[in-house]
This record gives structure tokens, C-alpha cells and sequence, in this order.
């Protein structure tokens, strides 16, 4: 399915990437979404700069990179009256963003005896909610604790929380683990701590993969950076294995007359969001660029001047009707209007060949050529048009 996926979008031309993706809540593994990269795209999309290699955001795996420095500082203890963020903080006190850790408290999943985990996070770093409610520790759906539930259990408001003396069991995201004299929370309003280290002032961390990958982060299969891009969702692939086939009684006979329970897959094209992809990634300032597999014709013919030469609409016909007949869907704009208007419409809706009959070009028996994402048009025999129509479709 994958394969045919592919063979699909590469006939249709567009620019796409098959990512690996989350099933959500209908379950399976395997998932795979298709998007096409676009700047409207409502998903972030994180591919290899090197590689094949590309995930929806929210699956793409961090890979931590560096090591952790040797503690170099003294902890201690600092007023921070006006500081509730990471901005202030680093502004206030010119501390890099990259030696600050945020603390998230979530509800713990059934059983854990806490209730609720803290999640830290490098300061530069978000979370990736997926991955977090993904962690055996942490209740699904992720619920976030509510300020008051905070208060209660850290004994301090969300500005000033940190790992040091925390009363719930901490995971740390994989990157934070590897920070060395670095500020966080003091678990009291107002204060922080500065010249943290773990496994000086702090346990060894219970680590896991818990931020988004950014710009420029390792390649998680260790070829090349990454890169992020917006993607429209435009089709979806995952296994479901057996897990609704055993709860439905599903089997078939397999070659030896044996009843086994089925596999299931789930598969889907979102026919819609192709055309508005296709358009979201070829346009330009006039109008579509139609791929040619898209297009609603794959020629439009012109005819100028058809109100003075009866002739040029009668070989506008014939050369409609000779193409028709090898196969080729044609539009003749015949109407009323003048050259300019006509163009920019046929710009507009973006046939991939536009041909122009005037007087002037059957005296010479010949039609104006253009093509919708070229500048220049030129002048071909008539007799030349369907050849090259057919070439330009065997190339494709």
C-alpha cells in the first residue's frame, strides 16, 4: 500500500514526503501519513536533510546530542522576585536559555501511587504531548495539573517549580538530562536555584524522549540534521494487525483450510485535499498550475479575431475536433471577450497548454504555443500541435 501510495502521488507530481505518524486512538502500528509540503500545511512535518527519513512531528524521535559538562559552579540560591518565565529569566539574569530546565506536572497514570508526574524539559525545548502521554507513568489522555493542583502538591506556583526536592517522581526529556549548571524553580514563589547538577545536587535522572525535534537536531537514524516544514495531510496508511478482527471473531481459511483470525490495515486518500494541495503548492501570481495528471483539460485553444475571419473559428473547431479524437480533453474559450481577459482567465484556471489561431498565424498556417508555467510562447505549424502534445504526455 505504501508502494502504490507512492506510485500515485509521483504520477500526480506533487511534492510530498511519507512520514512516520501516530495511529491515535483507533490503535495499530505501521502508521504512515503522506503530506504534501506547503506552507498553509497544518502539520509539522520533520524529514532528513541526508536521508529518507521523515516523521510527523509529533512522532519523530529525538536523538540527544553533546555530553554533560563537569559541574563548574556552586548551587545556590536566588532571589527572583519578577522572574515567572524562562525569558525573564534568562533576560534578568543572562543565564542561556539552553542551561534552564521547565517543570510540567501531569496527572500519573492509574496505579502510580503519586498521582502526578513532573516532566522537565530543556528551556528552548516544548513538550510533545503525544510522546509524554505515550510514557507508562503518565495518564492518557495528558492532563495537565491545574494551578491549584500545583500549588498543593509543589507547594509553589507554575513560574517557580524545578526538579531539586520534588515530592512526585521527575522524568527527564533525554537533552535536559545532559544540562550542567543549570537554573530551575526553588518549588518556592519568587526563588530559583542556579548551578543545579545532576547527580551532584540531584539524583541520576529517570530519562525519556519527551520534547519536539527542532530545526537542525540529529537525524534520528544518524544520517544528516533535520529539517521542518509544514505538510498537508493528503493520505494515511497503518496496520491494525488483529486487534478488531479477535474482538469481532474474524477468520478466514488460509491455503491449507485452516481458520485463522484476519490482519487489518487501514488506508485512506483524501481526494479533496489533493486538488487543494496540488494548488497550495503550484500557483503563481496569475493563477493554477496544473499538474498535467489534474488538470480539467489538457489543452485550451484561443481563437483572436474569430468576429472579422469566420476562418479562424472553423479551424479553431477542426483543430479542437482532430485532438479530441487522439484523446485529449479541450476547452475552446470562444467567447466574447478580448485577448487579455481571455489569457488571464485560461492563466487563471491553469491549463497546462494554451494555443492562440488568429488571422495573422493561419496566413502562415501556424498557432501560438504556450505553455502555463513558461514566459515565453512560439509560434508551431498546426499540423506540429498534436505531436507535441503526445510527446509532452509519453515524457511524463
Amino acid at each position: 500500500m505504501h508502494d502504490a501510495y507512492c506510485r500515485a502521488f509521483d504520477r500526480i507530481g506533487l511534492d510530498y514526503r511519507a512520514v512516520l505518524a501516530d495511529s491515535g486512538a483507533i490503535g495499530g502500528t505501521g502508521s504512515q501519513e503522506f503530506h504534501v509540503l506547503a506552507d498553509s500545511g497544518e502539520d509539522d512535518i520533520v524529514f532528513s536533510t541526508e536521508s529518507s527519513y521523515a516523521a510527523n512531528i509529533e512522532k519523530a524521535q529525538c536523538i540527544p546530542e553533546g555530553s554533560r559538562g563537569t559541574p563548574s559552579e556552586p548551587l545556590r540560591r536566588v532571589e527572583t522576585p519578577t522572574q515567572k518565565t524562562i525569558e525573564a529569566l534568562v533576560r534578568d539574569f543572562q543565564l542561556p536559555i539552553t542551561q534552564t530546565v521547565k517543570t510540567l506536572i501531569v496527572k500519573a497514570a492509574d496505579g502510580q501511587p503519586a498521582g502526578f508526574v513532573a516532566l522537565i524539559i530543556r528551556g528552548d525545548h516544548t513538550l510533545n504531548e503525544i510522546k509524554a502521554e505515550h510514557h507508562p507513568a503518565v495518564l492518557a489522555p495528558l492532563t495537565f495539573a491545574t494551578e491549584a493542583e500545583v500549588r498543593d502538591i509543589m507547594g509553589a506556583g507554575p513560574g517557580s517549580l524545578g526538579p531539586l526536592d520534588c515530592p512526585i517522581p521527575v522524568i527527564v526529556d533525554h537533552q535536559a538530562a545532559l544540562c550542567s549548571d543549570f537554573g530551575a524553580g526553588a518549588n518556592e514563589d519568587g526563588w530559583h536555584w542556579f548551578g543545579l547538577n545532576w547527580g551532584r545536587d540531584l539524583p541520576e535522572p529517570v530519562t525519556a524522549d519527551l520534547r519536539n525535534a527542532v530545526e537542525g537536531d540529529l537525524s534520528p537514524d544518524g544520517i544528516g540534521r533535520v529539517l521542518i516544514r509544514r505538510g498537508i495531510e493528503v493520505g494515511h496508511i497503518f496496520q491494525l494487525g488483529t486487534k478488531y478482527s479477535e474482538a469481532m471473531g474474524a477468520q478466514v481459511l488460509d491455503e491449507q483450510g485452516r481458520a485463522v483470525t484476519m490482519h487489518m490495515g487501514c488506508y485512506g486518500i483524501g481526494i479533496t485535499r489533493i486538488v487543494a494541495a496540488a494548488i497550495e503548492q503550484r500557483h503563481d501570481e496569475r493563477g493554477i498550475c496544473w499538474p498535467a495528471s489534474l488538470a480539467p483539460f489538457d489543452v485550451c485553444i484561443v481563437p483572436i479575431g474569430a468576429n472579422k475571419s469566420p476562418e479562424v473559428i472553423t479551424a479553431s473547431e477542426s483543430l479542437m475536433t482532430r485532438l479530441e479524437a487522439a484523446g485529449f480533453s479541450v476547452l475552446l474559450d470562444d467567447r466574447n471577450l478580448g485577448p487579455g481577459p481571455r489569457f488571464a482567465d485560461m492563466d487563471l484556471i491553469g491549463i497546462p497548454v494554451r494555443l492562440v489561431l488568429s488571422p495573422k498565424t493561419l496566413e502562415a498556417n501556424q498557432v501560438e504555443w504556450k505553455v502555463r508555467t513558461e514566459t515565453e510562447a512560439a509560434l508551431i505549424p498546426v499540423d506540429a500541435v498534436l505531436a507535441r502534445l503526445t510527446q509532452g504526455v509519453e515524457s511524463r
